[in-house]
C-alpha cells in the first residue's frame, strides 16, 4: 500500500509539472480536416512487436502534418517531416505504428530530452479532443461523478529509460500493484477528464475510488533508422547511436481490443466499429527539453479510427483457396481418367494371339 501511495505521489508531482501553462494563448479555434481517417485492417500473424517497421511495409499509412497542440498554426509546423500512423488488428489485439522523421537525440534518464509519443482515445460520449476530455472541473473537484462522460484513454511512452527494440508497458510487477504504471520504461496507461485531472489506470481522486484490479494493457517498443545493430541492444550500449544522425523514429504498440476495465478508464475497440483517436509527439527542439503542453498533434480534433471486419478478407481468401483446390482436383481427375482410358483401351485392343500346342502334348 505504501508503495502505491508513493507511486501516486510521484506521478501526481509529474502531472503538476506537466500541466503548467497548459492553457491556450487566446481564443481556441480549429480548422479540422473532416476527410482524414485511420483504417485498421484485419491482418493476423503479421506484426512482431519489436520497434522495427519491416513487417509494416505492405500496410498503408496515413500521413499527417504535425502542428503545436495549443496553437495549431501552419507556420509553427514541425519542420523535420510528417508523422505517419499505421494500424491493424488480428481479431484479438490492436497494433499501431507511429513513425516520424527526426534527427537522433537521446539522453539516458531524461525523458524530456528524448522524443516521446502518446495515443489518446475517446471513452465518454462527451469527451472532447480539446482539453483532453473537456471536463470543466479543476484538480480539486474532478471526480468520476462530476466529470462523468468526459473520460479519455491515454497511452504515453517516454523513452529516456527504454532500450531500443525492448518491450515495455504492462508487466507483472506494476500490474500486481493494480495500476497502469511502468517503472521500467515509462510506457504508461492513463485516463483523464482534462489536462489537470490525469491519473494512472487504477488510481485517482479519493472520491472516485481506486481499482486494485487495474492493469497496464499496453505494450510497445521503439527504434531509430540510424541504428546499425539489429541483434539487440542492452543498457550499457546507451546512447545507442551518435546524436544528430538523420533518420526516422519508429514507435510500435499493441493492446487487446477489449480489456477488463470496469471504471471507464480504457477505450474498448469493436471489430467493424469506429473509435476516435489522437496522436501527440514531443521532441526536444534545438536540445531544449520539452514540457507537457509543448507537444505536436496530428489534428486539432479527433481522427476517426475504423476497425475493419475480417469477413471480406476471409471470404476472398476462402474463395481463392476453394478455387485453387477445385482446379487441382480437376487436374488430378483428368490425369486419372486419362490413365484409366489408356489402360482399358490397351486391354480391348491388344492382339489376341493363339499359342501352338503340339498334338503329342494333348
Amino acid at each position: 500500500m505504501l508503495r502505491v501511495l508513493l507511486l501516486l505521489s510521484l506521478f501526481s508531482s509529474a502531472l503538476i509539472g506537466a500541466v503548467i501553462s497548459h492553457e491556450e494563448k487566446g481564443e481556441w479555434s480549429c480548422d479540422s480536416d473532416l476527410d482524414i481517417r485511420v483504417a485498421a485492417g484485419f491482418r493476423p500473424g503479421l506484426v512482431t512487436l519489436d520497434g522495427h517497421a519491416d513487417d509494416w511495409k505492405d500496410i498503408d499509412g496515413f500521413e499527417f502534418s504535425l502542428l503545436p497542440a495549443l496553437d495549431p498554426d501552419a507556420e509553427n509546423e514541425y519542420k523535420a517531416g510528417k508523422l505517419t500512423v499505421k494500424a491493424l488488428h488480428d481479431g484479438h489485439d490492436m497494433f499501431f505504428l507511429v513513425q516520424v522523421d527526426g534527427d537522433y537525440v537521446y539522453s539516458k534518464g531524461n525523458n524530456n530530452k528524448c522524443p516521446s509519443v502518446a495515443l489518446m482515445f475517446q471513452i465518454g460520449e462527451s469527451a472532447t479532443y480539446h482539453r483532453m476530455g473537456g471536463c470543466a472541473d479543476g484538480p480539486d473537484s474532478c471526480t468520476n461523478k462530476t466529470c462523468k462522460g468526459h473520460e479519455v484513454d491515454i497511452m504515453h511512452f517516454s523513452i529516456g529509460n527504454a532500450i531500443p527494440g525492448r518491450l515495455y508497458g504492462g508487466n507483472p510487477i506494476d500490474n500486481r500493484d493494480g495500476n497502469g504504471g511502468d517503472r521500467f520504461g515509462h510506457l504508461v496507461d492513463l485516463y483523464a477528464w482534462n489536462p489537470h485531472c490525469r491519473y494512472l489506470d487504477g488510481l485517482g481522486p479519493p472520491a472516485s475510488g481506486n481499482d486494485t484490479t487495474a492493469q497496464n494493457n499496453w505494450k510497445g517498443a521503439w527504434w531509430h533508422s540510424s541504428f546499425n545493430v539489429h541483434s539487440g541492444f542492452v543498457e550499457e550500449d546507451s546512447p545507442y547511436a551518435s546524436d544528430g544522425q538523420k533518420g526516422t523514429y519508429y514507435f510500435e504498440f499493441s493492446r487487446p481490443l477489449r480489456t477488463m476495465d470496469r471504471l471507464q478508464q480504457d477505450a474498448q475497440f469493436t471489430i467493424g466499429g469506429s473509435s476516435n483517436m489522437a496522436v501527440a509527439f514531443w521532441y526536444p527542439l534545438d536540445g531544449t527539453p520539452w514540457h507537457g503542453s509543448g507537444h505536436f498533434s496530428i489534428n486539432c480534433d479527433w481522427v476517426p479510427l475504423d476497425i475493419s471486419l475480417g469477413s471480406s478478407l476471409l471470404t476472398k481468401a476462402g474463395s481463392s483457396s476453394s478455387t485453387n483446390a477445385s482446379s487441382i482436383f480437376a487436374v488430378l481427375l483428368s490425369v486419372v481418367s486419362l490413365c484409366a482410358s489408356a489402360f482399358v483401351g490397351y486391354w480391348v485392343f491388344k492382339p489376341k494371339s493363339v499359342h501352338f500346342t503340339p498334338m503329342e502334348n494333348l
